[in-house]
């Protein structure tokens, strides 16, 4: 299915591409979620006419997430969680638990936001974690957990 890019959407394209994409994903994701249109001709020309106003829009993001990123850069979060005596946590620390606790500090940010390479913390100490509040915009931070003996 043709589309006509509405967003940046990673390893598919920038504003006002228009790509060839599956239909599924087309209509189950891209669709709804408001960052792409059929690629019509009707369509097409609607969109250059909005073009101006969306690139805008899409600037003002940008720019949010990088306010922002300047703010939360080299945070660190601190999280306490009960703990064996050799430091193994009883249970992890998931991008959840850290979401709530930046909410906590002042940082609204979203679960899905949160990029844990190593998948759920379940250790004892300092880890770092990337949050990606933007397609563009990646900021890291270290979350140390804490261990609380039983």
């Amino acid at each position: 299915m043709q589309i006509i890019l509405l967003d940046k959407v990673v390893n598919l394209g920038n504003l006002g591409e228009i790509v060839k994409v599956k239909d599924g994903y087309a209509r189950n994701f891209l669709i709804p979620s408001g960052r792409a249109r059929r690629a019509t001709a009707s369509a097409i020309q609607e969109f250059e006419v909005k073009r101006a106003e969306l690139e805008k829009a899409a600037a003002a993001k940008l720019a949010e997430a990088q306010g922002q990123a300047d703010k939360l850069g080299g945070t660190s979060v601190k999280l306490t969680q009960k703990a064996g005596v050799d430091g193994r946590l009883f249970g992890s620390v998931t991008n959840a638990d850290i979401a709530a606790e930046l909410g906590k500090n002042g940082f609204p940010v979203l679960k899905s936001q949160i990029r844990m390479p190593n998948g759920p913390i379940k250790v004892v100490g300092d880890h770092g974690v990337s949050v990606a509040l933007h397609t563009d915009v990646t900021v890291d931070i270290t979350v140390s957990v804490l261990g609380e003996t039983a």
